[in-house]
């Protein structure tokens, strides 16, 4: 073997070391970093003590809202629970008490307080308080040194996909007032406030999608140092379940119908133009719908026929019926709206030369109006008492 040939080898040789060596240390580097995005960090100073996982209690199956007795237990109890940094409402010891309170639902035991250092020490003592329910949210605390909105723009987009409404709160560095966060804003934030709902209409949230939020805001935290405090997941689980228990068992869509008589139709025009006369709007799903000065519903009108009511009703069209909606908990002064549909239900049959009857094609007495004003009398109470009045915007966000 030549010298050149020699050479040539010992270079390859080389080559394929130096190409090895520089595979295990860009590998071991990327394990690293792979490491740091995806696990929490230990010892963070505004972290609240370690929340172990632990198993979600199975949700009782959600029932599709319908016209029905709410379910009223005398036997429940309320316990004063202590010590716990958690909303108390008040509740009437005259008022019916179905379910299980949120209160009930809390544990016994009493909460540790936290050390000095994990009250997340960055919120000042004038700062104002942060958009955060309390009853209804998990939250997360972000603090930094004039933190540029864009930062959050992954996480914010992300959160998007985790299934539960989130909200994003921050305080301009010198400002007074929180604002809605809008990652493509050149603004700078001293403190930052994410929350995450605990249930609506879909259910509960799960520990996984608490979590995720969490794991989130932290990865933010390390790549920006930044200081973040998730508040503990455990405790948002057990309100979270409460709160859907609570809310499946007020959750109430009352439908009163407007059929012909014996084999005959309703003559539909009619109908519409009784809706318009009434100051009914007719949305873009075929629905006519009475809305309140906020530009919410207070009860929806529907045709029975496959085809949804449209601007143009040609004169003597007929349909099997129509159907008058009415949302339980998303109306304010429930009792009051109600009656009013009632009336104009009443008056719809009239005009058509029908009759108005229940869900079960019963004919609505004034027996059967009052047996169900006085089950909405109770609902409305109940909500009264958790917190959440009817109509009010804590229970148009539980019940979206």
């Amino acid at each position: 073997m030549s010298d050149l040939q020699i050479g040539l080898l010992v270079i390859g040789v080389a080559i394929v070391a130096v190409v090895l060596l520089f595979n295990w240390i860009q590998e071991r580097r990327f394990r690293k970093q792979a490491d740091a995005a995806f696990q929490t960090p230990a010892g963070d100073a505004l972290m609240q003590p370690g929340t172990v996982p632990h198993e979600t209690p199975s949700r009782p199956e959600r029932l599709e809202p319908a016209l029905r007795e709410p379910v009223f237990d005398a036997n429940d109890d309320v316990r004063d629970v202590a010590g716990i940094n958690e909303p108390h409402l008040q509740i009437d010891a005259d008022l019916p008490q179905a379910e299980t309170s949120l209160e009930d639902s809390m544990p016994t035991r009493v909460a540790p307080a936290p050390p000095p250092s994990a009250q997340a020490p960055y919120v000042p003592a004038t700062a104002p308080e942060a958009p955060y329910d309390e009853l209804i949210e998990y939250r997360i605390r972000v603090g930094g040194d004039g933190v540029l909105a864009n930062v959050f723009a992954d996480a914010f987009n992300h959160a998007r996909t985790l299934g539960k409404a989130v909200r994003w709160a921050g305080l301009p560095a010198g400002a007074a007032e929180w604002e809605e966060i809008q990652p493509w804003r050149d603004v700078h934030y001293q403190q930052v406030a994410v929350t995450m709902q605990l249930a609506d209409r879909n259910g509960a949230a799960q520990e996984e999608q608490l979590s995720a939020l969490c794991a989130l805001l932290q990865n933010v935290g390390q790549a920006h140092g930044l200081r973040v405090a998730c508040d503990d997941v455990a405790a948002a689980m057990e309100r979270a379940q409460a709160i859907d228990r609570f809310c499946v068992d007020v959750d109430v869509l009352i439908g009163l119908n407007v059929v012909a008589r014996g084999e005959g139709a309703v003559n539909l025009a009619r109908i519409v133009r009784e809706a318009e006369a009434c100051g009914m709007a007719l949305g873009m799903d075929g629905v006519f719908q009475l809305l309140d000065s906020r530009g919410e519903p207070l009860y929806a009108l529907c045709n029975h026929d496959a085809e949804p009511f449209n601007a143009a009703v040609v004169e003597g069209q007929t349909s099997q019926g129509v159907t008058l909606q009415f949302d339980v908990p998303r109306v304010p002064d429930g009792i009051r709206v109600f009656d009013g549909m009632v009336a104009f239900g009443r008056k719809l049959a009239s005009e058509v030369g029908g009759i108005l009857v229940d869900d079960n094609l019963r004919p609505l007495t004034d027996s059967g109006i009052e047996k169900i004003r006085t089950q909405l009398t109770q609902i409305y109470e109940r909500m009264e008492a958790r917190g959440v009045p009817s109509g009010s915007r804590r229970a148009l966000r539980l019940f979206s």
